[in-house]
């Protein structure tokens, strides 16, 4: 059967995973009548919450007497470890663009991996139904992104269709009939080539993804790159450096038909295929006939730009929701998720029963998080540091730089201007996006948007989109103010009261309400000042023989300020830490005691 290998790479929300469902559809892959749930692909709980892509995932269609493998990868650029080691899989590249928000940097970042990878893209204008579409526009943007990313003549000749995912059809003219996706399918066979592997030199594929299946155990997917598999033929495992590390067969042998992984007997060069009860293969291994030599090469992947600290849970509510609370289980967890996941490097911090996780973002290691607490794991987060370098010629500190696309509307755009000035942004860009909307472009250091996203939202109400991509690393760009109101920090164990808090909401802004549990050293609120300030929470009524009709019923408390994990995350301070449980996100100082907590400032102060 011919084969062509497929990845659709887009901009988050540009509508990559709603084309595949309708690409599954018509091409017979779903039985009629079957019910099968909307962006099928995004089979993980947080994708189908969130609208994004975090896994690439496989899934296989026939047309014309040829399997087309499709591989929908993430479009956040905190994922792109993933996009990497994807790329490595297949021969051509859809490329979606929405109709009307046109090339954005997350569009940039997985176009350029492709286009240095040699491959020939297919663009497709998504979406041309919105009211606010403008198709020929983008088209020049996406020449103008190939030409800016060094494609070559032959790239920039590209095939180009006119579509809407959710209704299900492409094609080449703007004004065409639009039927169906068959003009997709056919460009695809004609434009992607097959692969051109060998088929009769010995059995190699390089492992590309990996996951754990209740059922089977450790499963790695990949494309053979030479010979062909057949179920319980011997195997051996190659390190990128040549070294064994395992032997073994091939006793699980996994096709993809569909959206669904089934077992066959024996699968060819170019194919994509799964192998499960292998112990020891990982990401980015070789798994080979015993008579092959030297392992394949591997792509190297981009480097960390963002750490942050996991420990355990110390407070005094530790244990009380998570089932897995010791430092051991933590790391046990992390390790597995740096195996399957490139793009994150975890090490010992230097506290005791602590580690150091380094990620592409903040999005990413939220997302971590989030499973993790899901999981029943209770751990406490430290806040977000950026992961400095020295340059290899001057030895002059560098630090992570990003480029950041921001769409406002025309009012705010003077209060976004200059908080990112503040935070050591260069505005580079500024030109009118219709609609009274202004799109401004900066180039900033990374760890000046640690913790903007939140206010961001705030200064715009909620209309403003903004778009991060890493650009590289630049000379540091010295010191940049954080977070200007201090906490409202509990003096007391026990459960906060109506009576206390609703005098306490005078001193700023509270996180929690009547009836929560609370600490010493957890934090309770903002505090309008500067300074942290202590406070009692459970204070009670004094009671007396004395009642004053109605007076109670006027103590009116404002809502709490509720924040999510990555909110949380982003809020803290240096000194201070999130709790993650299963049931709670909370706010706390590194030190609970007061006056331990004194003595480190002084001695941080005398370090300084």
């Amino acid at each position: 059967m011919n084969i062509r290998n497929i990845a659709i790479i887009a901009h988050v929300d540009h509508g990559k995973t709603t084309l595949v469902d309708q690409l599954l559809r018509q091409s017979g892959a779903f039985r009629e009548h079957q019910q099968v749930a909307e962006r099928a692909l995004d089979r993980n709980d947080l994708e189908r919450e969130r609208g994004i892509t975090i896994l690439a995932k496989c899934a296989s269609v026939s047309w014309a007497d040829t399997r087309i493998n499709l591989v929908d990868t993430p479009g956040h650029a905190d994922f792109g470890g993933e996009v990497e080691r994807i790329l490595n899989m297949v021969d051509g590249a859809i490329v979606l663009v929405d109709a009307a928000e046109g090339v954005l940097p997350q569009t940039k970042f997985v176009v350029g991996k492709a286009l240095a990878r040699g491959l020939r893209p297919i663009v497709v204008v998504n979406k041309v139904d919105r009211g606010d579409a403008r198709p020929d526009e983008v088209h020049t943007e996406i020449f103008d992104l190939f030409a800016a990313l060094g494609a070559t003549d032959e790239q920039l000749d590209f095939p180009m269709l006119y579509a809407s995912g959710r209704q299900g059809w492409a094609d080449t003219a703007l004004d065409g009939p639009r039927r169906d996706l068959a003009p997709l399918f056919d460009l695809v066979l004609a434009h992607v080539p097959a692969p051109a592997l060998d088929a009769e030199a010995p059995f190699a594929m390089v492992a590309s993804i990996l996951e754990y299946d209740p059922y089977l155990g450790r499963v790695l997917t990949g494309r053979i790159e030479q010979g062909s598999a057949r179920l319980n033929m011997p195997v051996r495992v190659l390190r990128p450096d040549g070294s064994a590390i395992e032997s073994g067969r091939l006793t699980k042998l996994l096709g993809f038909r569909g959206l669904e992984r089934v077992p066959v007997d024996a699968a060819e060069a170019g194919d994509i295929i799964a192998i499960a009860g292998l112990a020891d293969a990982t990401i980015p291994d070789t798994i080979a006939a015993p008579e092959l030599a030297a392992a394949l090469p591997a792509i190297p992947v981009d480097p960390p730009t963002l750490a942050m600290t996991f420990r355990v849970n110390d407070g005094p509510l530790g244990g009380r929701e998570g089932k897995k609370v010791t430092s051991r289980q933590i790391r046990d967890r992390l390790l597995r998720e740096a195996e399957g996941n490139v793009a994150i490097r975890v090490t010992d911090a230097q506290e005791t029963e602590a580690f150091e996780v380094a990620g592409r973002g903040e999005l990413q290691l939220g997302v971590l998080i989030e499973t993790m607490r899901r999981e029943g794991f209770e751990l406490t987060i430290g806040r977000p540091r950026v992961l400095t370098r020295q340059n290899p010629d001057t030895g002059a500190r560098e630090e992570p730089f990003e480029d950041v696309l921001v769409d406002v509307d025309e009012p705010y755009a003077g209060v976004v201007v200059e908080k990112l000035s503040r935070r050591k942004g260069v505005l580079q860009d500024m030109r009118p996006s219709g609609g009274d909307k202004v799109r401004l472009a900066f180039r900033i250091p990374s760890r000046g948007l640690i913790g903007y996203h939140g206010e961001f939202l705030t200064d715009t109400r909620g209309t403003g989109v903004m778009n991060r991509l890493f650009a590289g690393y630049e000379p540091w760009a010295g010191p940049i103010e954080g977070r200007r109101a201090g906490s409202l920090i509990s003096s007391e164990n026990g459960t906060a009261v109506h009576y206390a808090l609703f005098y306490l909401q005078e001193r700023g802004t509270l996180f929690v309400e009547p009836g929560e549990a609370v600490y010493v050293g957890m934090i309770l609120g903002e505090h309008s000042r500067g300074s942290d300030l202590d406070v009692n929470p459970i204070k009670e009524k004094k009671l007396t023989n004395i009642r004053a009709a109605g007076k109670d019923d006027a103590m009116l408390l404002i809502p709490p300020r509720r924040m999510s994990l990555e909110q949380a995350i982003a809020y803290i301070e240096d000194d201070e830490l999130v709790e993650v449980t299963p049931g709670a996100v909370r706010l706390r100082k590194r030190y609970l005691d007061p006056h331990e907590r004194k003595r480190m400032e002084r001695k941080t102060e005398t370090a300084a």
